[in-house]
């Protein structure tokens, strides 16, 4: 999943995809580029009770997400 619209909604960054709206609930770390929306490879996974954005080129890393339809 790359190159999406970024946008800031009640304070958080959010992205619309596949039908779900993603809020970044973490910032996302200064280490990744100030383009990575539009050009690096995310994906989200579920894990202890809540969702996490990871980004393929920094693993390990995982920004909470909160999920929702609209």
């Amino acid at each position: 999943m790359s190159g999406f619209s970024l946008a800031i909604y009640g304070g958080h960054p959010r992205f619309y995809c596949n039908g779900f709206w993603f809020s970044m609930l973490d910032p996302w770390p200064e280490t990744w580029p100030g383009d990575w929306y539009d050009n690096d490879d995310v994906y989200i996974n579920y894990y202890n009770g809540g969702y996490y954005m990871y980004n393929q080129n920094y693993p390990g890393i995982g920004i909470a997400v909160n999920v929702s339809l609209n």
